[in-house]
């Protein structure tokens, strides 16, 4: 059995290499879907040995393209991986994995996006929520276009305690554009401090593990690349729903170098917003004049407790959203402007 922590390169019989088999089945990286492929086996080697210990456990990658991951994930020494691949063209190179590696690796033709975890492992790999996490990992060198919706609808995931999460605290070890990563890990008072920061946080034990210099994929891309781990806490710096959560965050960041108040204004309407910020502010104690960066975890949860009360109050406050309110004012203005041309 292999040690901790380390891979057994042995474990596979010969194989082509990535860069043979992208030459091989005519692979290359589609722009359009921000593809790029990381072929240093070292690498990827070890972000592997970063995600912890897999002897014997369950592994779910996502994206896995040519194969590269793929390939140090099967030398851990795992029970099971299955990967999820969109692109038709990378499923023959995966499909050769899967012979080489028998019973181990499980392949999916579909989208992660939409792709239900929930029936996808054993029912004794379940652990409780407050147990240590299940030997199930999520691991991913995911498309830049894909990575901040779908680590969005992971953490709702863990939020609900459904998905992947449905069995515990599965950990994901994923990479981001490098710029994503640290706003993912950004402390409070940080320049990258932003919605990412408080929402992947406040539900996760979050680390930036290492960063990969962009000459390691192909093609090139124009960033560097970091390499994130999630851990789900076993309770939430934010006792409320996701979405009210998501709400009042996105509406603090939406004037990033404004006072705050300014941003946290747009969660009331019109004829009450001057009021109800006021009071929003000075029940939860935040001094409206800091900036978002500056605000604390501490503060978006009196920030979020208040507002839920608030909402309780007003039913119809929390399906309030100033940009429709905006959109409707423009729709309005627009035709009064074509009824006037025309009479």
């Amino acid at each position: 059995m292999a040690a901790a922590g380390k891979l057994n390169p042995l474990r596979l019989p010969p194989l082509p290499t990535i860069r043979e088999i992208i030459k091989l089945y005519k692979l290359h990286a589609l722009k359009q879907l921000s593809q790029n492929f990381l072929l240093d086996l070292r690498l990827t080697d070890k972000i592997v040995r970063k995600a912890g210990d897999l002897t014997n456990a369950y592994v779910y990658e996502v994206g896995p393209g040519p194969g590269g991951i793929t390939r140090s994930i099967l030398n851990a020494d795992v029970a099971e991986l299955l990967v999820v691949e969109k692109d038709t063209r990378f499923l023959p190179g995966l499909q050769m994995l899967s012979e080489a590696a028998p019973g181990k690796l499980r392949i999916v033709h579909g989208d992660v996006l939409t792709f239900r975890t929930e029936n996808a492992f054993p029912e004794t790999l379940k652990r409780q929520w407050e147990d240590d996490p299940p030997n199930i990992h999520i691991i991913g060198n995911l498309p830049f276009s894909v990575s901040t919706p779908l680590i969005i609808k992971w953490l709702e995931n863990v939020s609900s305690r459904n998905g992947p999460f449905a069995y515990g605290r599965t950990q994901m070890t994923l990479t981001f554009q490098k710029e994503v990563a640290e706003r993912l890990t950004a402390n409070t008072g940080g320049q990258q401090r932003s919605r990412l920061s408080i929402m992947a946080q406040y539900l996760c034990s979050v680390q930036h593990l290492f960063t990969i210099p962009g000459q390691a994929f192909v093609p090139k891309p124009e960033v560097d690349v970091g390499v994130v781990h999630f851990t789900p806490l076993i309770r939430p710096q934010i006792e409320q729903p996701f979405k009210l959560v998501e709400k009042v965050v996105l509406n603090a960041f939406q004037f990033r170098r404004k006072y705050c108040y300014r941003g946290l204004r747009m969660l009331f309407p019109e004829a009450q917003r001057v009021e109800s910020t006021e009071r929003l502010l000075h029940l939860a104690d935040v001094d409206p004049t800091l900036r978002p960066c500056h605000l604390s975890m501490a503060h978006f949860q009196r920030l979020c407790d208040v507002y839920r009360e608030m909402c309780e109050e007003d039913p119809q406050l929390f399906d309030y959203n100033f940009r429709e309110e905006l959109k409707g004012c423009r729709s309005k203005m627009e035709q009064e402007k074509k009824g006037g041309e025309e009479s």
